[in-house]
């Protein structure tokens, strides 16, 4: 089939068309993960805090199976850019193997982990046993994870935006039906209660599966899965865990960062770890959709790197970084003028909506330097420059944010540890400005 619209149709449009059916899915993803903790909240706040726990570990698993396929994605957009349709194949093929044996290991080691992690964060045996039983079920769904996100980059890289939308929504839409049902026990469902969330995430990922399965059998795209690529590439496979490695870093540091966000804050109160829960929570209605502007500027910087078209590069990572700016000011305004009534969805425990609505407040000052940022990591994700993107997040997750926050909780108190999002933010988007301002030619060349 032939890609060369992504080197020829006008920018604006172009990204648009690739980066709408993104944005659109990321915002029913969005609405999933804000459902889902909903539900779960009104089984108890001993089930939201457990659910808060079990985050960063999930938030891990989804970061390989993301990030390698990033990885993935940006092998196949450059080789298809540079007509090596082949060496697209072989990465295709290597890339669903690895990580689908990358499921495999972390179903086997995460399971019998938990309990282990669980009891470092929290000694109520509620929260343990609540977080043990929703790990056991969504981990189980690891390798099923990973083929769903190994398909969405595969057709995210050829172009097959609509295909992806369509997939994800169907996934997070039987999610959020499945929630109420299998918690609450509705009609013929039995009531399983945090048990009941886990299943639906499982099941909403099988979903997606199926529907992908079906789209590569009935769909010509131009690349192919099969055991005839599956022979010993070194250096492709290299390529994948170049980019893959550091691109798995820049979504897991935030389950880094949650951690210990998590073991000082737990010192003063379960309320203030209830509230970093539900901040995690509400932020992704601005960051999956500035991550499909992301997504689908990606492979169109891939592309177009691998053809030569160094000024649509530039072009490209311009337009997007203004359309997520534009998304980061809504949210801004939101968290100002609604954070109580947000903060009120979760939990009626007064003390947490007060907490809660400060830290939103706080946070949010952040969000707008935040998109320059976002948007660079992922425009060197599809340049293969993955230990620069990583460079990126080390700043904005570890770097600058745990020291702030170390010394502004020791020395001012837990209210004072949201103030570091905002510092690091500010400080990452000025160091970013600095590397685009004077290393960006010789980085294109």
């Amino acid at each position: 089939m032939n890609n060369t619209f992504m080197k020829k149709k006008p920018i604006l449009p172009l990204l648009a068309s690739m980066a709408m059916p993104m944005v659109l899915s990321m915002l029913v993803n969005s609405l999933y993960n804000i459902v889902d903790s909903f539900f779960v909240a009104k089984i108890s706040e001993q089930a939201m805090t457990a659910l808060s726990l079990v985050f960063p570990v999930q938030n891990f698993i989804n970061a390989v199976a993301i990030g390698f396929g990033v990885g993935i994605n940006a092998q196949i957009s450059f080789q298809l850019g540079a007509k090596n349709i082949k060496n697209a194949n072989i990465a295709a093929t290597h890339g669903m193997l690895f990580n689908i044996i990358h499921g495999i290991i972390f179903t086997v080691i995460c399971i019998p982990f938990m309990p282990v992690f669980l009891s470092m964060f929290t000694k109520e045996q509620e929260v343990i046993s609540s977080g043990v039983q929703y790990s056991t079920i969504a981990f189980a769904f690891s390798t099923v994870i990973m083929i769903s996100l190994s398909f969405e980059k595969i057709f995210q890289a050829v172009g097959r935006m609509k295909l992806t939308m369509i997939s994800l929504m169907i996934g997070c839409i039987s999610n959020i039906i499945l929630d109420p049902l299998l918690i609450f026990g509705v009609g013929i469902f039995p009531e399983m209660g945090i048990r009941g969330a886990a299943l639906a995430t499982g099941l909403g990922q099988v979903f997606t599966v199926i529907v992908y399965l079906i789209a590569y059998k009935k769909c010509s795209i131009p690349v192919e899965i099969s055991r005839k690529y599956l022979e010993l590439n070194r250096n492709l496979d290299g390529k994948l865990y170049m980019v893959g490695i550091p691109a798995i870093l820049n979504i897991a540091l935030p389950s880094v960062l949650i951690s210990f966000l998590n073991q000082i804050l737990s010192a003063f109160s379960g309320s203030y770890v209830v509230v970093l829960g539900i901040y995690y929570k509400l932020q992704t209605f601005l960051y999956l959709p500035a991550s499909g502007i992301v997504q689908g500027m990606r492979p169109l910087i891939g592309y177009n790197y691998g053809a030569g078209e160094i000024k649509r590069v530039k072009k490209l990572f311009g337009i997007s970084v203004l359309l997520n700016g534009m998304i980061m000011l809504v949210g801004t305004i939101i968290c100002f003028t609604a954070s109580e009534t947000l903060m009120g969805m979760f939990t009626e425990n007064p003390e947490t909506v007060r907490l809660g609505t400060a830290a939103l407040q706080i946070i949010s000052i952040g969000f707008i330097p935040s998109a320059i940022s976002v948007t660079a990591s992922g425009a060197l994700e599809g340049l293969s420059k993955g230990a620069q993107s990583l460079v990126i997040s080390l700043l904005r997750y570890i770097i600058v944010i745990i020291p702030a926050a170390y010394l502004l909780c020791y020395f001012a108190g837990a209210d004072a540890v949201w103030n570091a999002f905002w510092i690091c933010e500010f400080i990452t988007a000025v160091v970013v400005g600095i590397g685009i301002k004077y290393y960006w030619n010789r980085l294109l060349q």
